[in-house]
């Protein structure tokens, strides 16, 4: 096990003493020893999105192996934190290798972080690029993330007629296979499938494990023949949705989990536009968009 990923597992077994959450989700950093010398942390060079008004960002200094509060704050549609500079320990600055950046609830949070890790990035000398890939983040930058889908409808057993009404991330045959290739994701994120056309993102179900159902099997406007096979996708038959009208987005995004959002959140490493018009048995693949959506953030530390 490295470093990074023993880092997680000590976050995930803490229970820090660090000044309680459920303070104002704009409150500043835990000031540290009263009288002792202080540092500002001003963040710069944001692809964050808003959370709205129920969750929050919140830094963490990684301080003798446990995690100290280096403040919350929200951000807008525009890209704006606020605030965006905290005031904190200068021991605490010093002494931290890793600074960690996750996704809390504004109110009724726990004091130790979430498991919505979303940024990491290694300290030196007073500043550090946060980014997905760092070991105590989500642990990948998505570049190896692959797939394909067919459109089927195997809720009614009509795929002639209906058949663009449903889509299915698997490969077809007389023993069909997982149609996703993607990185393990750590607890507190979760995949989406999504259908995005003019009338907004429709979810097709949350799913950890593309070899498995998703959280919904065929969904809420399947057919009548069952949930369909084990893989994530949906039919759309009762209101009828036709997807390949050549205007319609297939997404595969990550999630934060949990999450209240009827949107799809800002990392969406797979999208195939439009919708192709064959229906089973061909496959579609979906193009490696990851790098056009990670967030980014980068700190820095002066001393006061």
């Amino acid at each position: 096990m490295n470093n990074y990923m023993k880092l997680i597992t000590i976050l995930a077994a803490l229970t820090v003493t660090a000044c309680s959450d459920d303070a104002d989700p704009q409150s500043t950093a835990d000031a540290g020893d009263i009288g002792g010398a202080m540092s500002t942390l001003a963040y710069s060079d944001f692809t964050l999105p808003n959370l709205g008004a129920d969750y929050v960002y919140e830094g963490w200094l990684i301080v003798d192996g446990q995690p100290v509060s280096a403040g919350r704050f929200s951000v807008d549609d525009n890209g704006a934190a606020t605030p965006a500079s905290f005031e904190l320990s200068s021991d605490d600055a010093s002494a931290a290798p890793v600074f960690v950046l996750t996704i809390e609830p504004a109110t009724g949070d726990a004091p130790e972080p979430a498991d919505t890790h979303i940024l990491a990035g290694a300290l030196s000398q007073g500043s550090a690029t946060l980014s997905t890939d760092h070991g105590a983040a989500i642990n990948t930058d998505f570049s190896s993330a692959a797939g394909s889908y067919i459109l089927a409808t195997p809720t009614t057993g009509d795929n002639a007629t209906l058949g663009e009404q449903g889509i299915w991330w698997l490969v077809p045959g007389k023993a069909p296979s997982a149609g996703l290739t993607l990185p393990e994701l750590p607890a507190g994120w979760v995949y989406e499938g999504w259908i995005v056309n003019a009338a907004g993102p429709v979810s097709t179900g949350r799913f950890s494990d593309p070899g498995a159902a998703d959280d919904d099997g065929a969904g809420p406007t399947k057919g009548p023949m069952g949930d369909g096979p084990p893989f994530p996708g949906q039919d759309f038959i009762n209101p009828a949705t036709v997807l390949n009208d050549g205007a319609t987005t297939a997404v595969i995004s990550v999630e934060p989990d949990p999450d209240n959002s009827a949107m799809p959140f800002l990392i969406k490493p797979l999208v195939h536009m439009p919708i192709g018009t064959e229906i089973v048995p061909t496959s579609h693949t979906m193009t490696n968009n990851a790098a056009n959506t990670l967030p980014a953030a980068s700190i820095t530390i002066t001393a006061n």
